[in-house]
């Protein structure tokens, strides 16, 4: 019933079958005098002994008829619990322990008061009972002065009287213990109830939010609210920390949190004592920040000793489990919208890059793309060439990397490519095992990099860096090696859109490209510029050479003279097989006479190159804008009857319409 801590007795009762019930409410006055000790509360009441024994003496001191007297107080047992002198008794007439300790065994014995002359003194006790079963539970006695007025019948009444004024003390003073005890209970209720309500309300919060640090804010707000004098701090084992100074990094290698990493392997609440600057007590509690997917912290709580019980353990303990169940929920939620932008933005980006199948633009968007959602500075996409051994950066906002070549084995796109593997390094001037140009030129520390693979081959790589070091996070590097495949994917569309345009624009045998390529050819550049020629080049008596020789020579000698013209012509210029033996040539931008400089020097070559030996003759066709609308028609036929009247005029000959 009472708090030992404060050198109270714990007493054998049951304090709810001693309150009065709602019937009984009358006699409510006199319920406190129903209150008894039983024989199991004998070894805990000697603090209460010594409060009536104390209360007793101070009412004494002013009877002076008992200015003489000198009491003592006994065990149930007969153990002495204390004696005392009268304040004019001398130190050589002390009372004598002997007649002290048979006066208490001979009233323990009879069960009633016992007077023994001594001298000039009368020992006199008389035993204390209880109020209901009437036990002996203490033995009051005194020293008397040998005087008439003690004599007898006097002292027994006087041992009686004061005995009983004894007993009132007694029971005085553990009613006082028991409201004491009662007012206690309550005071320890309230606690309890007004923490729990801090704890509900704490708990309907928490759950309330579903941003992280909306749950940490308000996790240091109510621990500082019920503990004000508390140091409180977060360490995280994560990397996402939040802005709050409060929360740190947990190192579970660093010398001094093994208190918190042993809190936080275990996931079980851990407390020390410790001593402050000034030597005060301390305790120190590391209480895990845990859900159902496992420990993602540990709070690390500091206060003073005496502030904190058991049940404030245990409320931390709740307080702490119900965060870390608000935080593993706040963490899912964010992390499922992570995932749905993630999906959202992969579906945005994979539908913008598949509308676009020109390669170029692919790369160029694909970077410009990349440094909005990372918020990257720079950014450098390469693509490896492996007929070469090397990349070339086909997009990048680097200005002196713009279409440089590097070795396959060079730099972090090397290495991307030897382990198929993306990369994400925190701090590039730490890392120092790879060199790179980018990193260099820019000053960038952060990096992270994903090789492109299309059909199952690495084909390039990606480059992200910031000048910040540890800038990028690990969401951010899961979420390039997605972004990474599907940008490798509309890289391999438009890789195959590339070579089916260019076998639909080709010829197979020859490698010149097809008749309708020349015709969309010319219609575009009569619309921008303001001449061109047209020549068409016709292999003489080609039936004859198939005929002699047989069509595999014919093919090859085609090839031979498209070779010959290839190898005659600019870059600028067009040259696609017209139909059978018969080429077409297109010079944008020259007049006849270029136009038969080149033709001349195609027809001598051929002569000369040959094997067999055979010969061309070629027509010229040349439009300007001064002609009036010229169509693509229109010059095929000027060139066509200029080859004609080649052909007329003998053969291995040019002329010009």
């Amino acid at each position: 019933m009472a708090d030992q801590s404060r050198g109270h007795p714990t007493l054998n009762m049951n304090i709810s079958s001693m309150l009065p019930r709602p019937e009984q409410e009358e006699d409510c006055a006199d319920w406190l005098q129903q209150l008894d000790i039983t024989s199991y509360d004998y070894p805990y009441i000697e603090p209460v002994i010594l409060q009536a024994y104390k209360d007793l003496c101070q009412n004494t001191t002013e009877i002076a008829e008992l200015g003489g007297a000198c009491f003592f107080v006994a065990r149930h047992d007969g153990g002495l619990v204390i004696s005392g002198t009268g304040e004019d008794e001398p130190a050589e007439e002390r009372m004598d322990a002997s007649y002290v300790a048979g006066t208490v065994s001979r009233s323990i014995e009879l069960a009633g008061p016992t007077v023994l002359p001594h001298g000039k003194f009368v020992y006199a006790a008389a035993p204390v009972f209880t109020r209901k079963e009437g036990g002996v539970f203490a033995v009051f006695g005194c020293r008397l002065p040998n005087a008439p007025e003690y004599a007898g019948a006097a002292a027994m009444l006087f041992i009686r009287a004061v005995a009983q004024h004894f007993r009132t003390c007694f029971y005085k003073a553990f009613e006082a213990l028991f409201i004491a005890d009662i007012l206690l209970v309550q005071q320890r209720a309230k606690r309890e109830e007004h923490r729990r309500s801090k704890l509900f309300q704490a708990v309907q919060k928490l759950y309330d939010k579903i941003d992280v640090d909306s749950v940490l804010s308000e996790v240091f707000e109510r621990v500082s609210g019920m503990y004000p004098e508390a140091r409180l701090e977060l360490l995280m084992s994560q990397d996402d920390l939040s802005r709050d100074p409060r929360v740190k990094l947990l190192q579970l290698q660093g010398p001094g949190e093994r208190f918190c990493v042993k809190a936080f392997m275990e996931g079980r609440m851990l407390t020390r004592e410790l001593r402050g600057p000034a030597g005060e007590p301390l305790l120190e509690i590391a209480a895990p920040l845990g859900g159902k997917q496992g420990i993602y912290g540990v709070f690390c709580l500091l206060i003073r000793r005496g502030l904190v019980d058991e049940f404030d353990l245990q409320l931390i303990g709740m307080l702490a489990d119900t965060a870390g169940v608000a935080f593993e929920n706040a963490k899912l939620y964010q992390q499922s919208n992570l995932l749905i932008n993630e999906l959202r933005l992969i579906n945005e980006l994979t539908k913008r890059l598949n509308q676009s199948l020109r390669l170029k633009e692919v790369f160029q968007f694909a970077g410009d793309e990349l440094l909005s959602i990372f918020q990257a500075e720079y950014c450098c996409i390469s693509q490896l060439h492996k007929e070469t051994g090397t990349f070339e950066v086909m997009s990048t906002n680097v200005p002196g990397l713009s279409k440089q070549t590097f070795p396959e084995d060079y730099g972090f796109c090397g290495l991307v490519c030897s382990t198929q593997e993306p990369i994400i390094l925190s701090d590039y001037q730490a890392y120092g095992k790879v060199s790179s140009r980018m990193m260099e030129e820019t000053k960038a520390r952060s990096l992270i990099a994903a090789p492109l693979i299309v059909r199952g081959e690495v084909n390039g790589a990606i480059m992200l860096a910031h000048r910040e070091e540890r800038y990028f996070s690990y969401d951010n590097y899961k979420l390039l090696q997605v972004l990474s495949s599907h940008i490798g994917l509309a890289i391999a569309n438009a890789l195959l859109h590339a070579e089916v345009r260019r076998m639909a624009n080709r010829d197979m045998l020859t490698g010149l490209y097809a008749r309708h390529y020349v015709d969309e050819a010319i219609q575009q550049f009569q619309k921008k510029d303001s001449n061109g020629s047209l020549i068409i080049v016709d292999i003489d008596q080609f039936k004859q050479v198939n005929d002699t020789y047989g069509h595999q020579t014919g093919d090859k000698i085609l090839q031979q003279v498209c070779t010959i013209v290839k190898s005659s012509i600019r870059k600028t210029d067009i040259a696609a097989r017209w139909g059978g033996e018969e080429l077409a040539i297109y010079l944008p931008g020259a007049d006849a006479e270029n136009a038969y400089r080149i033709a001349e020097t195609i027809r001598l070559r051929t002569a000369m190159d040959t094997d067999p030996a055979v010969t061309v003759s070629c027509g010229i066709a040349e439009w300007t804008q001064g002609d009036g609308k010229v169509s693509v028609e229109t010059l095929f036929y000027e060139a066509d009857m200029a080859l004609y009247k080649a052909k007329n005029n003998g053969r291995n000959q040019t002329q010009t319409g």
